[in-house]
């Protein structure tokens, strides 16, 4: 690899790995998510014009926090508010030490911290998940609009709308105190839940999993359980992301062909983060009623612990899907409690509730929707159909792994009707 090629592959690990922390730390001098935002990506610039002249740094994400911090600096030195905007702008003048040492103490990690702070809640919840995936995650738009299953241009415009709102109504970037922290819990939640998602199934590019962003989703959720380890939708969402990873090793073959569940090696997976996930779970669910985290948390975890795919317990599957359509009515939810339907009730039940969902308008470009049916008529035995279904679930697909498994269950629906092998 040639020095300039290498300096960018640094530079390129630096944005995916440190963005977060960088700007995190950027945020707490500037007081200002955009002036931050802003100051971030110069000292990313700086990188691409030094680090090549100069050489990679021992500690690239030391590197650009100073860089960044001293650009914040010197942004507000130069409009001259050092001393007037960045007091109003972290804290009412009067308490600014004392409310940023107490939410340093309440949330001790700066990227968790970073969350908690954007979930503001003078932001719809839906608009607090999406800006801080975007600006403090570094999940690029068309990835955000896909987890919220809505178009990039709408996704692109509730960001927009999200950060003039913030600006306009000057809404504090501050640490939130203690006692703050329960009325944001929710959409921290939520953000750290579809940051794994993004990670666990990329919703575009060449691979499969973004190992990146799952391991930083796994370290947060753990740090939020240790920050409220009595809540029991924090557990809850440890314990779900700790038995959804667990299989990680074996969701592709050696050739990078994507696995299905029942042809996945049980045996390879991580049998430590199963057994913590159960144990979360169990402590979850004597807690009362249970949320939307502790109940997909059992669900994951009775998938993982049957002894093989047959004899997974279909029927309690359904009562757990059941249970978490009270709690989170969503179609999505609805789509995946097909799976175990067919088992328990039967194809032709869970076919008819797939067509059903046909009519939702969320699910209208949520490539899943085609492909779970194209599966329960290839299993029906209606051929043509089901050839039709996996055509519409490719032209949905972005990731190119799935894509690849779903051309090759196309293919083996062949014109003479004759079912591959499956």
């Amino acid at each position: 690899m040639s020095d300039h090629a290498a300096v960018a592959a640094a530079i390129a690990d630096a944005h995916r790995r440190e963005w977060t922390r960088v700007l995190a730390a950027t945020v707490r001098v500037a007081g200002d998510l955009d002036l931050a935002e802003e100051c971030v990506q110069e000292a990313y610039a700086a990188a691409l014009r030094g680090w090549p002249r100069d050489g990679v740094p021992s500690s690239p994400a030391a590197w650009l926090t100073t860089t960044a911090r001293r650009r914040a600096v010197d942004a507000l030195r130069r409009a001259g508010t050092l001393r007037s905007k960045l007091p109003l702008l972290v804290e009412p003048e009067e308490s600014v030490t004392d409310a940023r040492d107490d939410g340093a103490d309440a949330v001790p990690d700066d990227r968790l911290r970073l969350i908690f702070t954007c979930c503001h809640p003078a932001l719809a919840q839906e608009a607090q998940v999406a800006l801080t995936l975007r600006l403090v995650c570094g999940v690029p738009t068309p990835d955000v609009a896909k987890a919220f299953l809505v178009p990039e241009t709408t996704m692109a415009a509730r960001v927009t709308r999200a950060k003039k709102k913030i600006t306009g109504a000057r809404i504090p970037y501050r640490v939130p105190r203690p006692a703050e922290l329960p009325d944001r819990l929710r959409a921290v939640l939520a953000v750290v839940h579809l940051l794994f998602t993004t990670g666990h199934t990329a919703p575009s590019g060449p691979d499969l999993v973004r190992a990146d962003l799952v391991d930083r989703a796994l370290h947060l959720a753990r740090m939020l359980h240790e920050l409220m380890p009595d809540e029991p939708e924090a557990r809850g969402l440890l314990a779900l992301l700790l038995v959804t990873d667990a299989r990680r090793a074996t969701r592709l073959d050696d050739t990078g062909r994507l696995r299905r569940l029942p042809e996945q090696d049980r045996s390879r997976w991580d049998r430590a983060a199963m057994a913590e996930a159960h144990d979360l779970i169990v402590a979850g669910l004597r807690g009362g009623r249970a949320g939307r985290y502790v109940l997909q948390a059992a669900i994951a975890s009775l998938y993982a612990q049957a002894p093989s795919f047959d004899r997974t317990d279909w029927p309690q599957l359904v009562t757990l899907y059941d249970r978490l359509l009270e709690v989170w009515p969503s179609p999505v939810v609805a789509l995946n409690r097909t799976v175990p339907l067919a088992m328990a009730a039967g194809l032709q039940a869970a076919l008819a509730e797939v067509e059903r969902l046909e009519s939702d308008p969320v699910l209208a470009g949520y490539h899943y929707l085609p492909a779970v049916k194209a599966d329960l008529l290839r299993r029906t035995g209606q051929l043509a159909l089901a050839r039709q279904a996996y055509a519409g679930a490719l032209a949905l697909a972005a990731n190119e792994t799935e894509r690849a498994f779903l051309s090759e269950q196309l293919a083996e629906l062949d014109p003479a009707g004759r079912p591959g092998l499956v």
